[in-house]
């Protein structure tokens, strides 16, 4: 999907009439069962990232704001993981924001960012607040929102100078999921994605990765942003057309929608931190793995790496916003706990100082090879100079989870339980998975709003 590989011809009128009937034209049944699968694999891979988030200060602080500031009389739904009412559009914000403040959800790799993250808690509110009955248009709304998140992303940047971050994508993919839900017409979607391309955040990615704080992503203010439009433009309320989606330059990007499934496409992080990270995290696993390294024995750590994955350069982080955009803490995190799970990146880890010596005094540089494959190929390698004087070095290693690599099921369900059983419960944590494999059966749905609208206990 880069640009220079788009090459088919294509005009906005065949976008506007493709993309709606992709909309609005298509059931469940229509998309290949692969999509049904890997979306199942999706929305788990969300939920167990969304336990993990519920426990943060950030996710504390969003669904309070989302009850007290988003609060619906007359539509409420439960915030995920929290089951306070708000509104569609502050159950959406708040999810967001949940999944968020725990960098380990899914990704695609030329969109350089996400759209599950702002997807499920969408497309979550809107059912509930449509009373949704049937489970296998939920999995059919939710690969709607990965072909066409997806592709925004694309459109967004061939045809926007700066970086932005997820939420300006997908808060138009919210909006026209909202349209599809709420049965609305093919006018009020236009509104609606021109509403919410509008006034999506079009905030610049790289002031968080210099400056990590609390605003994450965007993706929990695209959603809210998309969400919104959806009601405003059910009331009538008129938006500039979307130029992601509509404009001429950006319709070969859009030509292949329901021929190729870039659900299938997405990547899975096996860790709670940034995936320009990940690769020397996998390759220090490795590194250390293969040789029985000791962390007394360590002297020194070298990181290198493509620009952008240089640039989360935080080696001592105050908090876990701080931990989650760094590359030599979660390196080093790795090479002393023997394992990267939200425990790493938050509470006393933060201060362990084994993994502060060697976050530290790592060295990290940039190389031209790795800086002109990004972002189809995100690569490193690590060295690890012991106090003997001993060099070992891993090679080069990309981030796993790769839609050309993907983790088997074993995998997958693995990292769901090692971040959802110690916030959920094994028992819950489990009727939430078998909902989910299940989800095309009566009553399904049902038994998953309720499992995931409950708090956490404590």
């Amino acid at each position: 999907m880069n640009k220079v590989e788009v090459t088919n011809s294509a005009s906005r009128s065949d976008t506007r009439t493709n993309f709606a009937n992709f909309l609005f034209n298509t059931k469940p049944g229509d998309f290949p069962e692969k999509t049904v699968t890997t979306a199942k694999e999706l929305i788990l891979d969300l939920i167990c990232v969304a336990a993990a988030g519920s426990q943060t200060p950030l996710s504390n602080i969003i669904t309070s704001h989302a009850t007290n500031h988003f609060g619906s009389a007359n539509m409420p739904v439960p915030i995920l993981f929290d089951g306070r009412p708000a509104s569609p559009i502050g159950a959406a914000l708040a999810g967001g924001m949940m999944i968020d403040s725990v960098d380990g959800h899914d990704g695609y790799k030329p969109a350089k960012g996400h759209v599950g993250c702002a997807l499920l808690p969408s497309v979550l509110a809107f059912a509930q607040n449509a009373k949704l009955e049937d489970g296998a248009e939920f999995i059919h709304q939710i690969i709607q929102g990965y072909e066409i998140g997806s592709r925004a992303a694309v459109a967004l940047h061939a045809s926007v100078a700066d970086y932005h971050t997820s939420g300006a994508w997908m808060a138009v993919t919210c909006a026209a999921l909202g349209t599809r839900a709420l049965k609305m017409t093919e006018a009020q979607m236009r509104e609606a994605i021109g509403i919410a391309e509008y006034h999506g955040p079009r905030s610049q990615m790289m002031r968080a990765i210099d400056h990590p704080t609390m605003v994450k992503d965007g993706s929990g203010w695209g959603a809210m942003a998309g969400t919104s439009a959806v009601y405003l433009a059910r009331s009538g309320f008129t938006g500039a057309p979307a130029i992601s989606v509509e404009g001429d330059d950006v319709a070969p990007y859009w030509i292949d929608l329901g021929e190729r499934w870039l659900t299938c496409e997405q990547y899975i992080k096996p860790y709670p931190v940034c995936r320009w990270a990940q690769p020397p995290v996998e390759a220090a696993r490795h590194l250390v793995e293969k040789h029985q390294i000791t962390v007394s024995e360590i002297a020194q750590v070298e990181c290198t790496s493509f620009h952008e994955a240089i640039r989360l350069a935080t080696s001592r982080p105050q908090n876990t916003e701080q931990a989650q955009y760094s590359l030599p803490f979660p390196v080093a995190a790795m090479i002393v706990k023997g394992k990267l799970t939200p425990e790493e990146i938050t509470g006393e880890c933060l201060g362990d100082p084994e993994i502060l010596r060697l976050s530290t005094g790592m060295k990290l540089a940039e190389a031209d090879e790795f800086n002109n494959r990004f972002p189809q190929d995100r690569i490193a390698s690590v060295a690890i100079t012991l106090k003997d004087g001993t060099r070992l070095e891993s090679g080069l290693f990309e981030a796993p989870g790769d839609p050309e690599h993907p983790f088997p099921g074993s995998k997958m369900r693995e990292k769901y339980h090692a971040f959802a059983d110690p916030v959920l419960g094994t028992d819950r944590s489990s009727a939430i998975a078998d909902a989910v494999d299940n989800l095309e059966d009566a009553g399904q749905i049902e038994k998953l709003f309720s499992l995931l609208s409950k708090s956490p206990e404590k």
